[in-house]
């Protein structure tokens, strides 16, 4: 059995360039494999803008698990703008993605990939989405994607799917966590960038964590219509 997998992200930047990421993940820990650089740059230290909420120290922890992840991508995109258009090719093991966009729209997708195969605590929910990574997600599929994956969550713990889960407090809870976590990192990238792709494309995931918020009903309805066929059945 293989116990790694790979997704690679591969950028045409506007000049021709190519920027190539072949990110390799543990199947166990959906964590990524070798990503510590050999001097990180100051902006990765966890005591650098760290999360209010954070539940490392430095003492064991000396830099940032999404600040490390995001190195490499932060280094290699500080020329762009955010809306300078590139292509982009996501190659996984299921499927294969192109896609012609934003610089900003890009880097936000591959960021949202490194940052759920960090080791930080607040991203651990993300890892089986990092499983199936679905590359360029809008809002619908980011939601449903979330809510299937809570439930998910809920029903292979030790406890069960239990009621209590239905309203998804708990998925609220999730989000507003990496709500204060993207915060804190955008201020990090302030500083690491002298462009503002980097920033606006965190930007753009933080629009998303920020929209699975209460009144969560009211998102949810957005995409129940999908569902009236089945649930018309299901009254049979």
């Amino acid at each position: 059995m293989d116990h790694t997998f790979t997704i690679t992200y591969e950028f045409t930047l506007p000049n021709k360039a190519i920027e190539r990421f072949e990110l390799n993940f543990d199947t166990t820990t959906i964590e990524l494999i070798d990503t510590m650089c050999n001097e990180p740059p100051f902006w990765a230290k966890l005591s650098y803008q760290q999360c209010p909420h954070c539940p490392l120290n430095a003492d064991s922890h000396p830099y940032c698990p999404v600040a490390l992840n995001l190195v490499p991508a932060i280094t290699r995109f500080d020329q762009l703008m955010s809306f300078d258009k590139i292509a982009v090719i996501v190659t996984s093991p299921e499927r294969q993605v192109i896609q012609s966009t934003s610089a900003q729209e890009g880097l936000s997708s591959l960021m949202g990939l490194l940052i759920a195969g960090s080791r930080c605590p607040y991203t651990h929910f993300f890892k089986p989405m990092a499983r199936f990574h679905l590359p360029f997600a809008n809002k619908d599929e980011t939601m449903w994607r979330a809510a299937a994956t809570f439930l998910l969550a809920a029903y292979f713990s030790k406890q069960g799917l239990r009621t209590s889960d239905f309203p998804l407090d708990g998925l609220i809870s999730i989000y507003n966590d990496v709500a204060r976590l993207n915060d804190a990192m955008i201020q990090r990238l302030r500083a690491a960038t002298s462009k503002d792709s980097a920033v606006n494309a965190l930007v753009h995931l933080d629009v998303f964590a920020k929209f699975l918020t209460p009144p969560l009903e009211d998102t949810l309805m957005q995409i129940k219509s999908v569902f009236d066929p089945f649930i018309e059945t299901c009254k049979d």
